[in-house]
C-alpha cells in the first residue's frame, strides 16, 4: 500500500517542533530579476510572468493571486493590499493604498447596539463577526497596480493564469499552509454555508470535506472562476457583478451591514496613490561604513527606510529608527559593533524604541482622511527627540501616547508579503492580508475565496479616539510594504525591497531586519534567520495597564533574557511552532558588480514560512 501524504507530514500542533534546526539556507543570487515569497508555487507564478517580459508590478499581482490559492488562510481577494514601487527609470517609490471602508450607511451607535454594548463599554466589533468586513480592497488594487505599473507587455489573464491553472488543477499544499488550514478548518464551518468551497472532499470527514494535509492536492475552481472574471471583466466583474452581488448576499445572510452601493463606491473612488514616508538613517556609523560603494552618494552612505503612509502602521518602523539615532546621538546607547547583535542593552534599546512608537500611533494612525495629525509631524526629528528623552537605559516603563496609544491589539500573522525585481531595474513591496486567519471565513457563494475581518481594528469607543468606528471610514492596518534606497535626489538607488508579516510584529521586523543588514553586517538570508524580539504591540491588555511582555525567539541566549528581566521587562521564550508569532520575512537586496557593472540582486526567504527566493531569467 503507498504511503499517503499524511504518513509522509503528520498534522502539525502547537507542541510539535517547526524548524528544527537553524536555516542553512545561502541568499539566492540573480541579474534577471527575483521573486521571494513564502510559498513555492506563488513564486513560479511570478517567475512565469518576469520571464514572459512582464516587469516586478506584473509579477506582484500574479504572486498575490497565486498566494490566495495556495495560502488562502494568510491572503485573497477577499482582503485589502498596500505596496510600494521603485520605478528605476523615475528613481521614485510610489505607494499604492488598496485598503477598503466600513458601509457608508452605517453608524457607531448602529455597531455599539448589534453588540449590544454598554454606554460604559468601549469594546471591538469580534473578529468572527460579519460587522467586521470592509470593503475588499485587494481586486481594485491588484487592477490598478497593473494599469498603473505594469509594462503592458503581459495581460491581466496572462498574469492571473498559472493561480487560475493551480485552481483548476489542483496543487500540492505546503507544511505551514496545511497546519493553518487545518487550524481554521471549524471557522470555516461556522461562518457560512459555503464552507464546502475551500475544504477538500473526503467521504469518511464530516459533510464530505475537511482541510487538506500537507502534500495533498487541494482544487478551488470557484476560486479560479473569480479569477476568470476579474481578468475577463476588470473591476467591475469583481464590485458590480456576479461577485459582488454573492458579497452581499452572503452578508445579509450574516449580519453584516455592506450594501451594493458600497462595493460601487469603492470602484468609483478609485485606488488611492498616497506619497510614501520616508526616514534617513545615518546612526551606528552607517555613513562610515560603505564609502566607495556604488550607492550614488557624494559624502558617505545613507540608507532610507520607505513605508506606506497611515492608515497603516509603517510610521511605527520610522520613529522607532528616528528614536534609536537619537539615543545614540545623546549617548543613551552606545555604538554597536557586528558582534554585539542582539545583545541585552541593544535589545533592550529596541524595545522601549518600539513601545514609544507604538503608544502613539495606535492612538494617531487611522483613515488619513479622518487624521488630526500629519505624519510628518510625528516623525519629524523635533518630535522624536523629545519622545527619546522617556527612555531609561536602567528600566524597562510602560509609555503613553504623545501629543503631535491606546488599543487592544493581537500579533496575528495571518498576512503575505513578498516582494519581486525585476531586470529593467524596478521593485515592488507588496503585502495583501484577510488580517485574522481566514478573516471572517465568510465565503460567498460560489466565489472561493473569504472575506476580511479588518473591521475588528476599529475603536467603538471613547468617541473621540481618531480610530473611532464610522460609515465610510478605513480603519487602523497592520499591513505594511517596506523599501530601503540609499543616496539622494536624482542619483538615489534602490537599495533593498523587503518586509516582515505578522500583525503587529510588522514594523518590529522592518527594524531588526533593517540593524541585521546594515548594522550587523548580515546578508540578506543571515537578516531572516537571525532571532527576532516581539513586544506586546506596546498596548493596554486591560484598562490602561500596559502589556508589557517580551517575546524572545528561542536561540537568544539564556544570559540575555536574565539581563532583560532583571531590567524589568516580562520575558517569554519562544520555541517551536509559536516562533510564527515572530513573522515570515522576505527580501530582495540590490548591488552593482565592481568589476562589470552590472545590477545584482541577492535575495533571502523566511525559514518560517514554506517560501523561497526563485531568480528570473
Amino acid at each position: 500500500m503507498p504511503l499517503t501524504a499524511e504518513d509522509v507530514y503528520p498534522t502539525i500542533n502547537q507542541e510539535m517542533a517547526f524548524a528544527r534546526h537553524a536555516s542553512r539556507r545561502s541568499a539566492v543570487h540573480s541579474t534577471g530579476g527575483m521573486v521571494s515569497c513564502t510559498q513555492p508555487l506563488a513564486a513560479e507564478a511570478g517567475q512565469r510572468i518576469l520571464n514572459m517580459g512582464g516587469n516586478a508590478a506584473d509579477a506582484a499581482v500574479a504572486v498575490a493571486a497565486g498566494l490566495n490559492m495556495t495560502e488562502p488562510s494568510q491572503t485573497g481577494i477577499g482582503g485589502d493590499m498596500f505596496c510600494l514601487y521603485w520605478d528605476a527609470k523615475e528613481k521614485k517609490v510610489h505607494a499604492l493604498n488598496g485598503s477598503g471602508r466600513s458601509a457608508k450607511d452605517s453608524t457607531l451607535e448602529q455597531v455599539r447596539k448589534e453588540l449590544e454594548l454598554t454606554p460604559d463599554q468601549k469594546g471591538k466589533i469580534p473578529l468572527s463577526s460579519a460587522l467586521a468586513v470592509t470593503v475588499p480592497g485587494a481586486a481594485a488594487g491588484w487592477c490598478d497596480v497593473v494599469e498603473r505599473f505594469g509594462s503592458g507587455k503581459v495581460s491581466m489573464e496572462d498574469i492571473l493564469t498559472p493561480a487560475i491553472e493551480l485552481g483548476e488543477k489542483g496543487f500540492p499544499v505546503s507544511q505551514l499552509s496545511a497546519a493553518l488550514w487545518q487550524a481554521g478548518d471549524q471557522q470555516l464551518r461556522d461562518a457560512s454555508p459555503n464552507f464546502r468551497e475551500m475544504l477538500r472532499k473526503d467521504p469518511k470527514a464530516e459533510n464530505f470535506v475537511r482541510a487538506p494535509r500537507a502534500g495533498e492536492i487541494m482544487q478551488n475552481p470557484t476560486l479560479a472562476k473569480t479569477f476568470r472574471t476579474l481578468a475577463a471583466e476588470g473591476k467591475k466583474g469583481f464590485y458590480s457583478g456576479r461577485i459582488g452581488k454573492a458579497i452581499i448576499d452572503v452578508l445579509k445572510l450574516t449580519g453584516g451591514s455592506l450594501e451594493m452601493e458600497d462595493l460601487e463606491d469603492h470602484v468609483q473612488r478609485g485606488i488611492q496613490e498616497t506619497e510614501p514616508i520616508s526616514l534617513a538613517f545615518t546612526g551606528q556609523n552607517i555613513s562610515t561604513k560603505r564609502v566607495g560603494e556604488r550607492d550614488g552618494s557624494s559624502s558617505g552612505y545613507t540608507v532610507e527606510l520607505w513605508e506606506h503612509p497611515p492608515n497603516g502602521q509603517g510610521i511605527v518602523a520610522l520613529m522607532a529608527l528616528g528614536i534609536l539615532e537619537e539615543l545614540e546621538k545623546n549617548r543613551l546607547i552606545r555604538t554597536f559593533s557586528p558582534t554585539d547583535h542582539n545583545a541585552a542593552d541593544y535589545l533592550h534599546a529596541v524595545i522601549e524604541a518600539l513601545r514609544i512608537s507604538f503608544s502613539d500611533a495606535n492612538w494617531w494612525v487611522t483613515d488619513p482622511d479622518h487624521s488630526p495629525v500629519k505624519p510628518a509631524e510625528m516623525i519629524s526629528r523635533s518630535y522624536l527627540a523629545e519622545r527619546a528623552k522617556l527612555f531609561d537605559k536602567t528600566k524597562a516603563q510602560p509609555f503613553s501616547h504623545g501629543q503631535p496609544g491606546q488599543s487592544p491589539a493581537q500579533n496575528h500573522s495571518d498576512t503575505v508579503y513578498f516582494c519581486v525585481t525585476d531586470k529593467e531595474g524596478n521593485g515592488m513591496s507588496f503585502i495583501n492580508s484577510n488580517y485574522s486567519g481566514f478573516g471572517t471565513g465568510i465565503i460567498p457563494e460560489g466565489c472561493g475565496f473569504t472575506l476580511q475581518n479588518r473591521g475588528a481594528n476599529f475603536e467603538l469607543g471613547p468617541e473621540d479616539h481618531p480610530n473611532i468606528y464610522k460609515g465610510g471610514k478605513r480603519p487602523y492596518h497592520t499591513i505594511i510594504p517596506g523599501m530601503l534606497t540609499h543616496g539622494e535626489g536624482d542619483k538615489r538607488e534602490l537599495h533593498s525591497v523587503y518586509g516582515v508579516m505578522g500583525g503587529f510584529m510588522q514594523p518590529q521586523g522592518h527594524v531588526q531586519v533593517l540593524m541585521n543588514m546594515e548594522v550587523f553586517g548580515m546578508n540578506p538570508q543571515e537578516a531572516l534567520d537571525a532571532p527576532r524580539v516581539c513586544i506586546g504591540a506596546g498596548m493596554p491588555s486591560v484598562g490602561e495597564v500596559m502589556d508589557m511582555t517580551v517575546y524572545l525567539e528561542e536561540g537568544i541566549d539564556d544570559e540575555v533574557v536574565r539581563a532583560l528581566e532583571q531590567l524589568g521587562h516580562k520575558v517569554q521564550v519562544l520555541h517551536g511552532f509559536q516562533r510564527s508569532m515572530f513573522g515570515r520575512g522576505q527580501i530582495i537586496r540590490r548591488h552593482v558588480d565592481d568589476l562589470t557593472g552590472q545590477v545584482v540582486y541577492s535575495a533571502g526567504s523566511d525559514p518560517r514560512g514554506d517560501g523561497c527566493a526563485m531568480p528570473a531569467t
